[in-house]
């Protein structure tokens, strides 16, 4: 392992959107980086925007398709060189239209990457880190992870998973009295790629479909808001469209006595 001086932020899909946003928010407190994602130009030249304002910050690239399993495991072992005091899961994409008519493809590639990517890295990371000080893993999960959205069944169940994932975690961690904490971030509406990519097209109107949206640097504000507070789950609220920061939000039957005996 490198100079235990030398601490990273690891951001997953990073080339655009939240990811690239929150990157400039850790970039901005002196945080190192290592972004991830597919497009290495992207990534380039979200280096060089945040190097030519602070040249003594280290921001590593890795190029790489997070859908592919095998990928996971080889990028995580790649990165056993660095000390990682954050990990952000949030690459994914969304998808809009019934289940009936949904392309199984795109549903395949988006499970292995909303949900099986996201579990290896938050697995091998917990595993590494439960121990170490201040560190955090925030995965980011939906306002759709909390609520069912027409026309995005699968998405939203897809994020369901991530939010309960999450939070049961967390719950995990604090019951061992761990020093790592894990978070959920939940956006709702945000002006990014993911409108193109969930519909299948190649112009995206926020301000006709949606009307009421955040930005992504708005969002990486309110993720830094999490980071910052002792609260399990940040959300936007999609119908007061606020941001809140809160307690884990789903039962939980840590008392129950219907619990397995061990």
């Amino acid at each position: 392992m490198q100079d235990l001086q030398e601490k990273y932020t690891v951001i997953t899909g990073a080339s655009s959107g939240i990811g690239y946003a929150t990157a400039k928010a850790f970039a901005k407190r002196g945080e190192n980086l290592i972004v991830i994602a597919r497009r290495t130009k992207n990534l380039e030249r979200l280096k060089s925007e945040i190097t030519d304002k602070n040249p003594a910050l280290k921001v590593i690239i890795k190029t790489v398709d997070l859908s592919v399993s095998e990928n996971v495991h080889r990028l995580y072992q790649e990165l056993n060189e660095y000390e990682i005091k954050t990990w952000i899961n949030n690459a994914g994409f969304g998808n809009y239209d019934s289940v009936a008519h949904q392309d199984l493809k795109k549903i395949e590639a988006m499970l292995r990457l909303n949900v099986e990517a996201l579990t290896i890295f938050s697995t091998l990371y917990v595993h590494d880190y439960q121990d170490v000080r201040g560190t955090q893993l925030i995965n980011i999960s939906s306002a759709g992870g909390y609520t069912i959205v027409p026309t995005a069944v699968t998405y939203c169940a897809a994020k369901f998973y991530v939010s309960t994932f999450t939070e049961g975690l967390a719950r995990e961690l604090q019951k061992a009295n761990a020093e790592l904490q894990a978070k959920v971030l939940a956006p709702a509406a945000t002006e990014t790629e993911f409108g193109k990519v969930a519909n299948g097209v190649n112009e995206y109107d926020y301000d006709k479909l949606f009307g009421t949206y955040h930005t992504s640097e708005q969002m990486a504000g309110f993720l830094l808001q999490l980071y910052d507070s002792d609260k399990t789950v940040g959300a936007i609220d999609r119908e007061a469209f606020k941001f809140r920061l809160l307690e884990p939000q789903f039962p939980y039957a840590g008392g129950s006595a219907h619990n397995q005996k061990i």
